[in-house]
């Protein structure tokens, strides 16, 4: 499976981005997609993810009610809606991949970069 994140850029506190992750590779359906983040100096924390098959989500605390999480079957390619967007939401964004009976995601895209200005 092949990751292609994209979508980050600079925006001011309040406003919103679309972040997205192009997917290839087999068994699509049988994943779970999940949007990652790391901030400067801190580690890599979970955002959401979406089943594949069923559309299920599920959200950090810290981005629910603000991002919403959903994938396309005809593009192969998840989103990552971020609305009232913080400046602690800056961070590197990535998206991963996992089958749905793994614990730990197997496959990840390169970062994208999004900087919430104050």
């Amino acid at each position: 499976v092949q990751l292609q994140a994209s979508g980050g850029g600079l925006v001011q506190a309040g406003g919103s981005l679309r972040l997205s992750c192009a997917a290839s590779g087999r068994g699509l359906s049988n994943k779970v997609m999940g949007w990652f983040r790391q901030a400067p100096g801190k580690e890599r924390e979970f955002v959401a993810h979406i089943i594949w098959s069923d559309g299920n989500t599920y959200y950090a605390n810290s981005v629910k009610g603000r991002f919403t999480i959903s994938r396309d079957n005809a593009k192969n390619t998840v989103y990552l809606q971020m609305n009232s967007l913080k400046p602690e939401d800056t961070a590197v964004y990535f998206c991963a991949a996992m089958d749905t009976w793994r614990s730990q995601y197997e496959y990840w895209g390169q970062g994208t970069l999004v900087t919430v200005s104050s």
